[in-house]
């Protein structure tokens, strides 16, 4: 069952004095199941960000529709929004987006704080979560006093915490060092494996090599796409390596 639907989505972006018009999606469709880790790919410029941000409905397409369990998230009202994204969706930042004057558990805390959870809950849902991410010795530390890959298991825990539909994850190990990369590859991968669907824009073969599906954005549109299936971690980078020396080079790419 498809959880995520993209439509016909198209982006046009109109400068201030409306002189000139800038085309960022042309024509995007896909879908994401229930349950799949799908990654996008692309080089500067190609639309990825600005396809993750009408995913995560920081921004409304020119036309199309997204559908996020049947919901057309584009007609979702203003006002709603903030509590739509809280409710529905999870995200992780390559910088962090933590706050220094909080402890870990209280940024994590964060979204259902704003939902207005009572203390008892929120410490039961948290507890099974920082075990798992393995940071339940430093939720009362504050951020400056953990390592980049420690911030990035509490901001992890941030977006599990509201049980979203949907993880939404940009640029997610572009902070890290190899190590804290190939830990949070690791988490990623394990939370999936628990049922979680997530969606990751990157820049990095590697972090994509770890995904079941990679779609590759050119000129706005999705130009191709690689299903992992048996692949291992290392055939899948050799495949996706290929698909982006094809996207440099202006080639065509078959399925």
């Amino acid at each position: 069952m498809s959880l995520l639907e993209v439509r016909n989505v198209k982006k046009v972006y109109t400068t201030r004095l409306g002189a000139n018009q800038v085309q960022a999606l042309s024509n995007v469709n896909f879908s994401v199941e229930d349950g799949e880790y799908v990654a996008i790919m692309g080089e500067s410029g190609s639309g990825k960000t600005t396809l993750l941000n009408i995913l995560a409905a920081l921004d409304r397409p020119t036309a199309g529709e997204i559908l996020l369990n049947g919901k057309n998230t584009v007609e979702i009202k203003n006002k709603e929004l903030s509590a739509f994204r809280r409710t529905n969706l999870g995200f992780v930042f390559q910088d962090f987006n933590l706050l220094d004057t909080f402890s870990l558990k209280d940024n994590i805390f964060l979204p259902l704080v704003l939902s207005g959870e009572q203390y008892p809950q929120m410490m039961q849902k948290l507890e099974p979560i920082a075990k798992k991410l393995e940071i339940t010795h430093l939720l009362e530390k504050y951020p400056y006093e953990v390592s980049g890959g420690q911030k990035q298991r509490a901001a992890v825990a941030r977006a599990l915490i509201t049980q979203p539909q949907l993880i939404l994850a940009d640029e997610p190990t572009g902070a890290l060092d190899s190590r804290s990369t190939d830990q949070l590859l690791d988490l990623f991968q394990s939370i999936n494996e628990d049922g979680q669907t997530i969606v990751m824009v990157t820049h990095s073969t590697k972090a994509a090599s770890r995904a079941k599906r990679v779609l590759f954005i050119k000129d706005g549109e999705v130009f191709h796409q690689i299903y992992k299936a048996n692949m291992s971690d290392e055939e899948m980078y050799a495949k996706i390596s290929a698909a982006l020396t094809v996207l440099a080079t202006g080639g065509e790419q078959g399925e």
